[in-house]
């Protein structure tokens, strides 16, 4: 398969990147973004640019593309609904619709995060907008598949550009093996998650994934290949 890969420079989509160019069932990677990733591959090519969303340049045709993993996002800590909602709602969804429209074949991952609220309604404005978001992204004309990963374990040296996050994620670690025991589904992998969407990509339509909506459990299961049942 062919993927378009946005929000490479996180620590999700870093994992993603890392499982695309492994996995022999990816051809190529296309991904987009504001600053370089600092990583050469021959299945990789890499497109630069302010706007992310803007998909207007010739040499890419969306046709050509079986799936787009979506992993930009950023923290609502310190920010304004108003300020939040562009760059999660109205980004994400400037890239969908065009891809949407050009290729109904596609499948789209967006990694959310566990806790959204599908209603719209609740007080928690990050989860609003991240309702929003799953929920105008599913009435697209493509295969839309939401992620709510909750806590995930950064593995395999993928690092995060944040020193705090840095900081926090090598403070945790040697709680990550028993978070896992105790609450197998609250906690998940940057490398599961890029098996999982993989996997969903590859998967024939309406057969192998538990549904639109895939929380840790599922996730976790579908990096393994375990049945869904």
């Amino acid at each position: 398969m062919n993927v378009i890969l946005f929000g490479a420079t996180g620590v999700i989509g870093r994992g993603v990147l890392r499982e695309c160019l492994r996995d022999d069932s990816v051809e190529s990677v296309l991904a987009i973004g504001r600053t370089p990733l600092g990583v050469t591959h021959p299945k990789l090519r890499e497109r630069v640019q302010d706007d992310p969303s803007d998909l207007s340049e010739p040499d890419l045709d969306a046709t050509a593309y079986d799936a787009c993993f979506f992993c930009l996002g950023v923290s609502s800590v310190g920010m304004k609904e108003e300020a939040y909602r562009r760059v999660t709602y109205d980004l994400t969804l400037a890239v969908a619709r065009p891809l949407a429209a050009a290729n109904p074949a596609l499948t789209f991952v967006y990694v959310s995060g566990e806790g959204t609220d599908s209603t719209e309604r609740g007080r928690s404005m990050w989860a609003r907008v991240k309702g929003r978001t799953e929920n105008d992204l599913l009435q697209l004309p493509f295969r839309a598949y939401m992620f709510r990963p909750g806590i995930v374990q950064p593995v395999c040296g993928v690092p995060s550009k944040t020193r705090l996050y840095r900081t926090l994620y090598a403070v945790a670690a040697p709680l990550f093996p028993l978070l896992r025991r105790i609450a197998p589904n609250l906690v998940t992998t940057t490398e599961a998650l890029g098996r999982a969407m993989i996997a969903v990509a590859a998967a024939p339509p309406g057969a192998g994934v538990p549904g639109r909506i895939l929380r840790p459990r599922d996730i976790n299961r579908l990096a393994t290949g375990s049945d869904q049942s």
